[in-house]
């Protein structure tokens, strides 16, 4: 399956080398000219065990390459994920702007029926943000193109990133419509054979996900921490 990776900060790069890893050919885009230069240079920005080798065969393999060029990552495949930075804003909120900044991109550019995918943790609403965003950018094209969103939350530890992608406790797809649904579906196959379960819901349901295990996380390391100081 080809597939476009928007952004490889530490999720997509992750996440586009896994995905190239079981046979996909995956075309990963930032803006970062600089880190796009590296990473062509055969070197790695970030360092999570296992990660440099598995580019490094996927590389040579002709499965993964990295771009600066907007229009070759769009053009290249029919599903586009966007794991772009969303960095706290001013009031504590979610900067949306690169996740939005992506969904346009894609809007002006996309020729096909399309999959978005928002990979980067993002609030509850941004699927029908990123929906209607690509709904404006068409409509100022003068072109009816069908295109989907889906929601794909990542749950991946630092450290162990690699490991939990290729062997996920469970993988949450966040899909209404039903071509979307059975395209993450199969993108999702090769890792979740060993029985871990694909939950699909709604786009809604998949982003409360990510923030519900957020919180979770939050919640058991306040108690352990206050625990340690009794």
């Amino acid at each position: 399956m080809k597939i476009t990776m928007i952004g490889t900060g530490y999720v997509g790069l992750v996440t586009g080398t896994c995905l190239a890893e079981v046979g996909n050919d995956v075309l990963c885009l930032d803006v970062d000219a600089r880190k796009i230069t590296m990473l062509n240079e055969g070197r790695v920005p970030i360092h999570e065990p296992g990660l440099e080798p598995m580019i490094h065969r996927n590389v040579a393999a002709g499965r993964l390459r990295f771009t600066t060029d907007v229009d070759a990552a769009v053009g290249h495949a029919a599903v586009q994920f966007i794991a772009v930075g969303t960095p706290p804003d001013e009031d504590g909120s979610a900067d949306m702007q690169y996740v939005l900044q992506a969904a346009r991109n894609i809007g002006r550019r996309m020729t096909q029926w399309t999959l978005v995918v928002d990979k980067s943790t993002v609030p509850v609403g941004t699927a029908d943000r990123v929906r209607a965003t690509i709904a404006d950018e068409l409509a100022a094209r003068g072109v009816k193109i069908p295109y989907a969103v889906a929601s794909n939350p990542e749950f991946l530890k630092e450290g162990a990133a690699v490991d939990d992608f290729m062997k996920p406790d469970r993988v949450v797809i966040g899909a209404e419509d039903p071509r979307a649904a059975e395209l993450m579906k199969e993108l999702y196959a090769p890792f979740t054979r060993t029985g871990a379960p694909i939950m699909m819901m709604d786009c809604p349901s998949a982003e409360l996900c990510k923030y519900a295990a957020n919180a979770m996380l939050a919640t058991r390391i306040s108690f352990m921490n206050e625990v340690s100081n009794v």
